[in-house]
């Protein structure tokens, strides 16, 4: 019998996730050189890791010969203070990634259904589908998410809706209104999954604290990997009611974080200058980007993260002509969206050398 005989069946057609070229696969296919390259596909901190962060992952590297601290007290401790929760309501994943499959493992099964938006991370797809359950996805209106329109395609078999603010890849936020809204509106037998990987960036973000005090069923996901400039650690972390993080505990391995990140994460939390560093400079490069590409007259939905979702006609042809000369930018045609680009906020050099590129590839 052959290997893909004696699989599981489900695991012939699952889909795969296709990540962000690296720098050195690009240098390699198009013989150009690395240092030349700059990456905006991935919507990483174009300011590198938090200075504190890198320095407590350093000492931490002392200690490699020890496993870490299986309970992650220290980050833990930190999280609860630093958003007013009990220890045990936190949960802490190999980025949030990790806790979306643990929620997979705790909730979903054959005959189950997921909501979601269509467009959305597509790690929310691939989940729901490695674990048999059905995805059902809700179209944008306008390039924006319509929470009435979520909440109404819930249906008795859903056991998780998900919902990201700012949303990836299409960039735009929902109000703390409109949230609150969706999550009182949700049956008792739906679980939100907020995730809030681009929080930090928001001013005014929603918090969903309250609602979670009060008993709704929702798990907020944040990570380390964005604003904290620590992507290539995998540290994140999931809170809600200590009864529901206690159960999504259950699917985690031992040890499913390494103590060089925790120790990164932990330090990170007390970068308040590197925090404040990058998202002034970020507010100024998504205005540099915006001015950009409406100088270009290209078209654009206004981000609230790190990024911003271009039209740029034919999305492949572009982001060939891009990378052809040194810049890395992210297709989004696998999400449903061939005419579009996602562009990472660079610094304002790498900006205006986007821009530079864009305009000639536009022209050619």
């Amino acid at each position: 019998m052959t290997f893909a005989e004696l699989a599981n069946p489900g695991i012939l057609t699952q889909p795969v996730y296709e990540a962000g070229k690296p720098i050195d696969q690009v240098a390699r296919e198009l013989g150009l050189d690395p240092a030349g390259i700059i990456k905006l596909a991935s919507n990483e901190n174009p300011f590198g890791p938090s200075p504190k962060a890198l320095a407590a992952a350093e000492r931490a590297l002392r200690e490699a010969h020890l496993y870490p601290d299986g309970g992650y007290y220290a980050l833990r401790h930190k999280l609860a203070e630093k958003w007013s929760l009990g220890m045990d309501q936190f949960i802490i994943g190999d980025g949030s990634n990790e806790i979306i499959e643990l929620l997979g493992h705790a909730f979903l099964a054959p005959g189950r259904e997921c909501v979601m938006f269509q467009s959305s991370f597509v790690v929310y797809k691939l989940v729901t589908i490695m674990f048999g359950a059905t995805t059902v996805e809700v179209p944008l209106t306008d390039m924006r998410q319509d929470l009435k329109a979520l909440a109404a395609a819930v249906t008795p078999r859903t056991r998780l809706v998900f919902l990201a603010s700012p949303a990836n890849p299409v960039g735009a936020s929902n109000t703390g209104a409109e949230i609150v809204e969706l999550v009182r509106a949700l049956p008792p037998h739906a679980i939100l999954v907020f995730d809030e990987a681009y929080a930090e960036y928001v001013e005014n973000a929603p918090d969903l604290r309250p609602l979670i005090a009060e008993g709704r069923k929702v798990i907020c996901l944040r990570t380390f990997s964005k604003v904290y400039g620590l992507a290539s650690l995998r540290v994140g972390y999931g809170y809600g009611a200590a009864e529901l993080i206690a159960i999504v505990q259950r699917a985690r391995q031992p040890f499913n974080v390494n103590a060089i990140a925790v120790a990164a994460a932990v330090a990170a939390l007390d970068d308040h200058e590197f925090v404040a560093k990058c998202l002034r400079e970020n507010r100024a490069g998504l205005a540099q980007l915006e001015a950009g590409l409406t100088k270009l007259g290209v078209g654009f939905v206004p981000g609230t993260g790190n990024f911003l979702l271009a039209k740029v006609g034919d999305g492949t042809r572009v982001f060939g002509g891009l990378q052809q000369r040194g810049i890395i930018t992210r297709p989004v045609k696998p999400y449903g969206l061939p005419e579009w680009l996602r562009l990472t906020v660079g610094t304002h050099a790498q900006n205006e050398r986007l821009l530079g590129a864009l305009a000639e590839v536009l022209r050619g």
